[in-house]
């Protein structure tokens, strides 16, 4: 009990160099992916982001192969060039052939995935290959976070947002009036293909803290949640970037001071997938007690319009 004090105490207070590094990163993140992730959803373009994570893999492979170092800049290069290309592969099936989205996505998923495995296999059996640490792509290692790649992240999620801010109007149109949007002159095509590339950003730069298996989860998660609240896209916006905002931080809280598990030989426990955790535990609590979407609520109302007038 003194430990896991001790160890709230350090993490509140920001000691560790590391903690305020993964913090950072992990809130820039969780913000990006919460107000990115609402477009995407609202636009049914949130399972691209999964076919762009599985997509990033063989990107980060690739890169490896070429500049022979785990260069951050390098890797996510290339983790976006293979993306766009899923997303492109995706757009392709649907153009020339009869499968429909879901299918072709899962057709890239499948593909991508399979030839980043085969790559990361070739990587790690080469000396160099061995030390690199790309395995760390496919579930995330957030405690080893550098400097570099926070101010990358960071730089990722400024320039998401302001994005969404600039083409707010735009955005709003486009996802609920699309055909007023394009009697207004506005290009619909360029404005879906920019809420593309904002999810391809944002899932670009979510690969170290969370890997490809949960980036997509901050993607739909929080926008999910926040939608059990409201109905405005404004407060949806604000509201699921403050769920992010909040899962970022107790995930990393809990990774930080959680005790180990009986018989472990390491202290510490995986940061990504205990923000999602937190964001999903977020998404159920709001699904149950929202008061006008509610689980209970609804079930409250169903009650009395079933009841026999007195």
């Amino acid at each position: 009990m003194n430990t896991f004090l001790s160890d709230l105490a350090r993490f509140v207070s920001l000691q560790d160099a590391n903690t305020r590094t993964v913090v950072l990163g992990a809130c820039a993140l969780g913000v990006a992916c919460g107000v990115v992730g609402c477009l995407a959803t609202l636009r049914r373009r949130a399972l691209l982001g999964d076919a762009v994570a599985h997509a990033a893999l063989p990107g980060v492979c690739a890169a490896f192969f070429i500049v022979q170092s785990r260069s951050f800049a390098a890797l996510m290069l290339g983790a976006l060039v293979f993306g766009a290309l899923a997303a492109g592969l995706v757009a392709l099936v649907r153009a020339w052939t009869r499968v429909r989205e879901d299918a072709a996505i899962g057709i890239a998923i499948g593909s991508f995935f399979g030839l980043g495995v085969v790559w990361s296999g070739m990587i790690s059996r080469r000396p160099e290959g061995a030390a690199a640490g790309l395995d760390g792509f496919i579930f995330g290692k957030a405690a080893s976070m550098t400097s570099a790649d926070v101010f990358a992240i960071g730089a990722v999620a400024a320039a998401c947002l302001a994005v969404v801010a600039l083409f707010y109007k735009e955005f709003k149109a486009l996802t609920f009036d699309e055909e007023f949007a394009a009697a207004q002159g506005w290009p619909t095509v360029a404005l879906d293909l920019l809420v593309m590339a904002l999810v391809c950003a944002c899932t670009v730069a979510g690969l170290p803290a969370v890997g490809v298996v949960m980036v997509v989860a901050l993607l739909v998660i929080p926008p999910a949640a926040a939608r059990c609240w409201t109905d405005r896209l404004g407060v949806l916006l604000l509201l699921a970037g403050g769920i992010g905002l909040f899962a970022a931080v107790v995930g990393v809280g809990l990774s930080a001071t959680l005790p180990a598990p009986r018989g472990a030989l390491t202290r510490g426990w995986p940061t990504g997938p205990l923000i999602v955790l937190v964001a999903a535990a977020v998404f159920v609590f709001g699904a149950l007690l929202s008061p006008r979407r509610g689980v209970l609520a609804q079930a409250r109302r169903r009650r009395v319009v079933e009841a026999p007038p007195p």
